[in-house]
């Protein structure tokens, strides 16, 4: 920051608000903080009194705010995002289109620990609509040294993407719903109705439900007849417990499934299974997915729906933040399940 005459202000930002006073009429702010200063501006500022003010000078090495924002949103936005445009050394970031928020923490923090700059997310992991805000990038004054910048660019490729919506392939789900007293009429299926609802919300769709009794190799033979008819995602319902005759987890198995995980560190959906077949994922929910608003569905469904292959660990990480609260008014996604 410095003094200069106004006649040299020409390209350099002011470093506070100039009022303009006119007796008996106004009095107000003719120029703004941050305001770059034009050939066109001079005459003005002399006649309001103004023969020097103080500014930073913008060149080569330092860069305006407004422009530094939107050089900062550039480097750390990915695919399925809209830039809006910069005011106050701020650009808002927002979905561009229907889907799941990733976020890549680790480089978050990285530039959040350059000084004169702040970006603020959603958590990662989370449906988000179009035009939802995600993102907000913060240059701190008003003008930054262009070699933080070029730290923030250099961050964005090593990370890219740092921030990104992927959006949700149309899946065709096969639902397998297993249990005696379903099969043989004693108790109608509720389900069914429950994962319609939730599949065509994330832009999927029931391809058929087979009702099987607990037996193993039929258990197996609707799962595989269900893929050779085009499910490219399998759910199993009915079955997913601690009883002796629970023998779901074996027909997965008989059928060519691999078991990734059986339980999972949620609450409500702690008797969670995930299993894939080949490239088809299965998953086993419990019979809270079919009563309570948010649960493991919430948490797992999206993420494989965006195309990722989920471990062992991806599970495990649900741990931190995986006691839903059951509130009388669900909130989900805004508040701590699965954060």
């Amino acid at each position: 920051m410095r003094v200069v005459p106004v006649y040299q202000a020409e390209g350099m930002v002011l470093c506070h608000d100039v009022t303009e006073i006119v007796p008996g009429k106004r009095k107000g702010r003719a120029f703004k903080k941050g305001h770059i200063i034009s050939k066109e501006d001079i005459p003005k500022l002399l006649n309001i009194g103004k023969e020097n003010i103080y500014v930073w000078e913008v060149n080569n090495q330092t860069i305006h705010e407004n422009d530094a924002a939107t050089r900062f949103a550039r480097a750390i936005a990915g695919p399925g995002l809209l830039l809006e445009e910069a005011s106050e050394g701020k650009v808002e970031i927002k979905a561009g289109t229907f889907g799941l928020l990733k976020v890549n923490t680790e480089a978050l923090e990285k530039i959040n620990d350059i000084d004169q700059v702040a970006v603020a997310t959603l958590h990662t992991n989370q449906i988000v609509a179009m035009n939802r805000k995600v993102t907000g990038c913060k240059i701190i004054p008003l003008v930054i040294a262009d070699e933080k910048l070029k730290q923030i660019e250099a961050i964005g490729r090593e990370y890219y993407p740092v921030i990104e919506v992927k959006p949700l392939q149309a899946r065709k789900v096969g639902v397998v719903t297993t249990g005696s007293e379903v099969y043989y009429g004693r108790i109608q299926d509720c389900f069914g109705p429950v994962l319609k609802d939730k599949f065509s919300w994330l832009g999927s769709t029931l391809l058929r439900q087979l009702v099987v009794p607990d037996d193993i190799e039929m258990i197996a033979e609707a799962i595989q007849t269900l893929v050779a008819e085009g499910a490219d995602m399998i759910v199993t319902t009915g079955g997913m417990s601690v009883d002796p005759d629970d023998v779901t987890p074996s027909g997965i198995k008989a059928a060519g499934g691999e078991l990734v995980v059986y339980g999972a560190p949620t609450l409500p959906g702690a008797m969670f299974m995930l299993a894939y077949l080949g490239a088809v994922p299965i998953l086993g929910l419990p019979g809270c997915v079919m009563y309570h608003k948010s649960t493991i569905f919430d948490l797992v469904a999206p993420r494989i729906l965006a195309g990722e292959v989920l471990t062992r660990q991806d599970i495990n990480k649900l741990g931190h933040g995986g006691l839903c609260l059951v509130c009388e008014e669900c909130r989900y996604p805004e508040c701590g399940f699965g954060k």
